[in-house]
């Protein structure tokens, strides 16, 4: 669909005026000062390559100039599924699963470290899209590394930039020139001191999705940018391709996927068909880049040195008779490919306490039609349901890579505040499967110990009230037992646990007489302070009983008795004399 809309522009005044009314339509959400020019493409006001920005994070390459469809994407599924395009458009709205995955980590990765950037993940698919077509469909194995090297042109100063080689030829093959490498296109000098490990792998690959994307979004949020703000937003995207037209381009497919887009296996992408430089999508490669299942070939590097010349096309030579036929590309087989159901690997009961971390861990199996194992394959774990409960790192997604028996384990669970049972979702990323759902459960909080703090007796004369109150410490399996509920109650005896109707008792908000405490809650260090105490006239030992949830139970010895008497006896009267 993109090649096919972006050719579309080059057809006269006719098809020109009908693009530039679809970009106008696209330009009344964008960020403000950006229009439609003749030429069907988004204009922002003002804006202008920062000379600070150098070359910029990709050298200059060229990029995929194609501008989004007409047609407003389908939005995303509400249940958590997978959404199947039915229609060019929406299979070109569509981002695949993967790549998707690795925006949204990476947006919710910056937003935690650096908020004020306020990094929308759809930015990082918009300059994916423009710089590689979202690596090349979403052709990326489970780690998300691309399934061949996706490296632009040679920086030579031939239409390009002169970058002369600063990494040996490590990232993009070549001793003499560098190039921009991998799905979001960093030349090696940028990506040197850019690069982030993403996936958790050790290792900085520009070639890997999650790193790319990663370093892509420390890259937009430096300089104390935000990019919530339109200027910001600008000098961000500049900076990384000082081009006006890049920044319109980006701009376009930014609002696109803000309007809605959808989750599509990997590899089923579609590539774009138009690049800066003039070329075809796939660099000057004789396949056809517009097909969703042909991949993407970068360009040869040019041979350098005395005698080298331009680079040109691969060609295939014409069979010996017969119509001249180009052999149809293969895509390789994936692992996430061979996948045919999910299923429970041993997982145990799930089970914790109100803010408590499940010990139990989610663990899920990839299996083939044949029932063995896939290895390095990524399992999506979704938390549905009415429950704050989280994963480590308090998110409601996590993934998970399936070892070489093609188990995968889940990060640990942590129970919130919310009790009740809540299911977790086992999806597998790349493709639709079945798969199973786990059902956790939050119980309260308990404590089973209660101890008074104090062991001060704890008296009162008829009618007054005790000078010392009641401090309990509640614990459970000897750890603090914080926000747990208790109640307290001055009962009638150790065997009749029935309200007393005389003795001690407290005072609600009015003044009132009461005699039950409900609502009351530990705090975080498993302290409960009850409030002040008073007794009527009648004297007598009576009891307070404590409980909390999880039936830990502490009885409260209380004395009512009159004063003792305190003053001096009279002397006995001297003896008279005798």
């Amino acid at each position: 669909m993109a090649a096919q809309f972006g050719r579309r522009l080059a057809k006269g005044a006719t098809t020109t005026a009908v693009a530039a009314l679809a970009v106008a339509a696209l330009s009344a959400s964008q960020a403000p000062g950006v229009t439609a020019d003749d030429n069907g493409r988004s204009t922002a006001a003002e804006a202008s390559p920062d000379p600070a920005a150098g070359t910029g994070a990709t050298g200059k390459s060229p990029y995929y100039t194609d501008l989004p469809p007409l047609n407003t994407p389908s939005p995303a599924p509400t249940d958590g599924t997978a959404a199947t395009p039915t229609t060019p458009v929406e299979s070109e709205a569509g981002i695949p699963a993967t790549v998707l995955a690795a925006y949204k980590q990476a947006a919710a990765e910056i937003q935690a470290s650096k908020p004020g950037c306020n990094l929308p993940w759809q930015l990082l698919a918009a300059i994916g899209q423009v710089e590689s077509g979202q690596a090349r469909g979403g052709r990326v194995d489970a780690d998300g590394t691309t399934t061949s090297k996706i490296i632009g042109p040679q920086l030579d100063g031939n239409g390009f930039e002169l970058i002369k080689d600063t990494d040996n030829g490590v990232y993009d093959g070549d001793t003499a020139y560098d190039s921009a490498v991998g799905p979001m296109q960093f030349i090696p000098s940028t990506w040197e001191w850019a690069g982030r490990d993403g996936n958790g792998d050790g290792v900085k690959d520009p070639n890997n999705i999650y790193d790319a994307s990663l370093a892509t979004a420390h890259y937009l949020c430096r300089n104390g940018w935000d990019l919530s703000d339109s200027g910001d937003l600008e000098r961000a995207i500049l900076s990384y391709n000082p081009s006006n037209a890049y920044v319109n381009t980006v701009l376009s497919w930014l609002e696109y996927y803000r309007k809605g887009t959808h989750e599509i296996p990997d590899g089923t992408g579609t590539v774009p068909g138009n690049r800066s430089d003039g070329s075809s999508g796939n660099g000057g490669s004789t396949s056809s880049p517009s097909s969703p299942s042909t991949p993407y070939t970068p360009s040869t590097p040019k041979p350098s040195g005395p005698g080298s010349s331009s680079p040109t096309a691969p060609t295939t030579p014409p069979p010996s008779s017969g119509t001249p036929t180009t052999p149809a590309p293969t895509t390789p087989v994936t692992p996430t490919q061979t996948v045919d159901h999910l299923e429970d690997s041993g997982t145990g009961k799930l089970a914790a306490m109100a803010g408590d971390a499940f010990t139990e861990k989610i663990s899920t199996k990839a299996e083939n039609a044949a029932g063995k194992g896939v290895a390095k394959v990524r399992i999506r774990y979704t938390i549905v349901g009415d429950t704050d409960a989280t994963f480590t790192g308090g998110e409601k997604v996590a993934t998970a890579l399936t070892n070489s028996s093609g188990v995968a384990t889940a990060p640990a669970l942590q129970a919130g505040e919310t009790t009740g049972t809540f299911a977790v979702r086992a999806t597998l990323i790349g493709r639709t499967v079945t798969g199973p759902i786990y059902s956790a459960t939050v119980t309260q909080r308990v404590a089973d110990t209660l101890v008074r703090t104090s062991d001060t007796a704890l008296t009162c004369t008829p009618g007054g009230q005790f000078a010392d109150a009641v401090q309990v410490k509640a614990t459970y399996k000897d750890a603090v037992a914080d926000k747990v509920a208790a109640t307290a109650t001055l009962i009638k005896s150790a065997e009749d646990a029935t309200e007393n109707d005389k003795g001690p008792y407290f005072k609600d908000a009015d003044g009132k007489t009461v005699r039950t405490l409900t609502g009351l809650t530990t705090d975080a260090d498993g302290l409960l302070k009850l409030p002040q105490l008073y007794s009527d006239d009648t004297t007598g030992t009576y009891l307070l009983r404590i409980t909390t949830a999880g039936g830990a139970t502490l009885d409260v010895t209380l004395t009512v008795a009159a004063a003792a008497d305190t003053s001096a006896s009279p002397s006995p009267s001297p003896s008279a004399s005798s």
